[in-house]
């Protein structure tokens, strides 16, 4: 337990120097150009009175959570888990009020909505898409759009169809879907958890499987109470981290199954991972996680029947007009375009401080199972092991890379929901004032700062 608290104390002077670093680069005439370094954020103390259903969750996961996930039937447990997440997450929301959390939030101009207001149809729209990234035309993408692949304005496009026009269907169903991240990461651990180094029977034995579903239970509660849902609660990009990790669910979940439904699955696996490369073209770097999925079941057919279905994901796109790698050359020369934010904002800054701004988004739970992770490798769970350390790595390269120089406190969510797994490794009797961290974590973020989502 010391070892943890050193560890969360050595993480929080990491934010502290980020954020009075920044205060200085600022004071210095640095455009580091974020409101509250590390965060995009304003001081801004509030707090209306929808938030205390967030309140009102953390307690009841605080005090019932743990000993809840430790006994009640699985299918059961992972519905009320998605009951609890969403509720949290739109509690959080409801801090900034319902209005400013939920229904505009996805309104600015530089959101997805400006491009479905403007949408000119599927064909045109993919067959233009690349050309008008780089703001080289006058019907230059909105900057969300731009940023990003074809299908998250299109999921925007498609939401508005089916439950009309305007940023409250679109909040909606952008947190209603991001929610559901941590039940996906469930389910790929109860497959998974209980494999270990050595060769892999199938069908799994009954202590393989329980095995794997305790793990998931110890998570799970954590799961729930994640800080990150203060920008799944709205941002895009909590329902991209949702939509990868239900891909690497589907896939684990036909990796131990052999025949026709195990196929089916990691195919299924494969064209959700695929639709999320045209999310973001960050997740490419998320590649590891399905591969760490096929070392832990020590089975490439998996990932070959996943391989097939992203490639037939890719192929649509193509065929309509756009291809992956031209949309992600020309952000690129958007990104570093003279006034914008890859020019303006300082790589030696940003470098170190997005691991802060990062650690408020995972919160002193995950740091302290960090710490248990290094420190006791043997330990640990394989799952948690490959899982946990590929997005790791995913942070590391995205870091380096240059391409995301702040805001990853919410461009960093698809990663974020899988190194929540390392609280499986905090003790039982702690679970509790761990969970409680998170929590007033979450809530002193969303009641004291005004978050652009």
């Amino acid at each position: 337990m010391r070892g943890d608290l050193v560890a969360v104390v050595l993480v929080a002077a990491l934010v502290a120097g980020a954020a009075l670093y920044g205060w200085a680069a600022v004071h210095r005439g640095v455009p580091i150009l974020v409101g509250w370094p590390p965060l995009l954020a304003a001081w801004l103390p509030h707090f209306s009175p929808g938030g205390t259903t967030a309140v009102v969750v953390a307690l009841l996961v605080v005090l019932a959570g743990p000993a809840v996930a430790a006994r009640l039937r699985w299918g059961a447990l992972l519905v009320l888990a998605y009951v609890a997440s969403a509720a949290w997450t739109f509690g959080l929301a409801l801090i900034d009020t319902y209005q400013v959390g939920i229904g505009d939030r996805l309104t600015t101009p530089t959101e997805y909505l400006t491009e479905v207001r403007r949408y000119p149809g599927l064909g045109a729209f993919l067959a233009t898409f690349a050309d008008r990234i780089a703001g080289t035309t006058p019907d230059t993408l909105a900057t969300h759009s731009s940023g990003h692949p074809p299908l998250a304005t299109l999921f925007y496009v498609w939401v508005g169809d089916v439950f009309g026009p305007g940023g409250e269907p679109a909040g909606l169903a952008t947190l209603l879907l991001g929610a559901s991240a941590s039940v996906a990461v469930a389910v790929t651990v109860g497959s998974l958890g209980g494999l270990r180094w050595g060769p892999v029977e199938l069908p799994l034995a009954p202590e393989t499987r329980a095995a794997g579903r305790d793990l998931a239970r110890r998570y799970l509660p954590f799961g729930v109470l994640f800080p990150g849902a203060v920008w799944v609660g709205v941002s895009a990009d909590g329902m991209f981290a949702a939509v990868f990790a239900w891909g690497v669910a589907f896939l684990a979940l036909g990796a131990v199954r052999r025949g026709v439904a195990g196929a089916a699955l990691c195919l299924l696996g494969g064209v959700v991972l695929g639709a999320a490369l045209f999310l973001s073209y960050g997740l490419v770097t998320g590649g590891l996680v399905p591969i760490a999925v096929a070392v832990l079941v020590r089975r490439w057919a998996p990932l070959a029947a996943g391989a097939v279905g992203a490639a037939a994901v890719v192929v649509l796109f193509a065929a309509g007009g756009f291809w992956w790698l031209d949309g992600y050359e020309q952000v690129q020369v958007r990104y570093y375009q003279f006034g914008e934010y890859g020019v303006l904002r300082p790589y030696s800054y940003w470098v170190w401080a997005n691991l802060a701004a990062f650690a408020l988004t995972l919160g002193p739970a995950v740091v302290a199972g960090l710490r248990r992770l290094a420190w006791w490798p043997r330990r640990v769970p394989l799952a948690v092991t490959l899982l946990v350390g590929a997005v790791l790595v995913a942070v590391a390269v995205a870091d380096v890379s240059g391409l995301s120089k702040a805001e990853v406190e919410r461009i960093w969510l698809p990663f974020g929901t899988w190194a929540v797994l390392a609280c499986a490794l905090l003790p039982p009797r702690s679970a509790r004032w761990w969970l409680l961290a998170q929590a007033v974590l979450a809530i002193a973020l969303n009641s004291l700062l005004a978050t652009v989502w």
